[in-house]
């Protein structure tokens, strides 16, 4: 069983009389990348600043490594780094000098463990440059760097690919999915890239009016595959529906020599099969599941998230 790196305990924040947060209750593991997202509003930012103390609970309790966020609030913010869109870094420095500045800032955070967060990160090439001539992914990298200085073990990352290009959108994912597994460190994400929180988290919690309404896994969502919709284009077209009715009882809609139809994926090389035993010609067979993304739209009812 994974270690639990942070925990919530019935979070609540409550302004004036309203309930912002509403008994908020999760667990992030250690080694893991968690998803953050929600709708407008819906209480994430809140909850990520009740999660490192920048903001006081109304209820409950945030457990980092077991420490109370209320009640030890020292020890406990020691475990956690965290960057925010665009890390700030001194552009006059080169990238290690801005490293050992933070290092000074820090307790007993050895030489050496500036050169591993350098090649955790794969600045090896750039760290004796000035940081004002790096790209934005290089300041990315540079920036959770900083952040990983002090061995975390929860790393809180807010919007790490705002504003990179594919190609910086792709290697910061890589870098996430590397210190996760290298450092088995918890890394929390806030994005509102969908698509993206779908390719670097193994789990992924959903805020909305200051409830979680869901905690997914990534690949068990991937593998979910309980209807699919299906285009064939075959013919006879007329034949084709009157099969898919008499054998399946199932109802396709039926233009321009294509059907579309719902089904249970299983079910398709069975009527593949029909198909043939009839003599139906078939061309061409496509399928389209649902995507995480779908299925979060689903749940939020909404078509924007913060």
């Amino acid at each position: 069983m994974s270690e639990t790196a942070m925990e919530l305990i019935n979070v609540k924040k409550t302004l004036g009389n309203k309930a912002i947060i509403k008994g908020v209750s999760f667990e992030i593991h250690k080694g893991e990348v968690f998803g953050f997202i929600g709708p407008n509003g819906a209480g994430k930012t809140t909850t990520i600043r009740m999660m490192v103390g920048l903001m006081g609970l109304s209820g409950g309790d945030v457990r980092i490594q077991g420490a109370s966020i209320k009640t030890d609030y020292k020890e406990a913010i020691r475990e956690v780094g965290a960057i925010v869109e665009n890390p700030e870094m001194y552009p006059f420095l080169t990238g290690k000098q801005n490293l050992k500045h933070y290092a000074r800032m820090m307790p007993n955070v050895p030489h050496s463990r500036i050169e591993e967060v350098i090649k955790l990160v794969g600045l090896e090439q750039a760290i004796n440059e000035k940081a004002g001539k790096y790209s934005l992914g290089m300041r990315q990298r540079l920036g959770i760097a900083q952040a990983l200085l002090q061995k975390p073990s929860v790393l809180i990352l807010d919007e790490p690919t705002n504003g990179l290009d594919p190609a910086g959108i792709k290697e910061i994912r890589q870098y996430i999915r590397k210190l996760a597994q290298e450092e088995n460190v918890a890394v929390i994400i806030s994005s509102h890239l969908l698509s993206e929180i779908e390719q670097m988290c193994d789990r992924i919690g959903l805020i909305k009016n200051g409830e979680v309404i869901a905690i997914q896994d990534v690949n068990a969502a991937a593998d979910e595959t309980e209807t699919a919709e299906v285009q064939m284009e075959v013919t006879p077209l007329s034949t084709a529906c009157e099969v898919l009715r008499n054998d399946y009882n199932l109802d396709a809609d039926a233009s321009n020599a294509t059907l579309t139809i719902r089904t249970e994926r299983e079910m398709i090389p069975d009527i593949v099969e029909t198909f043939v035993r009839h003599e139906i010609k078939i061309y061409q067979i496509s399928m389209t599941t649902s995507t995480l993304e779908d299925k979060f739209f689903d749940l939020i009812g909404e078509n924007t998230i913060e």
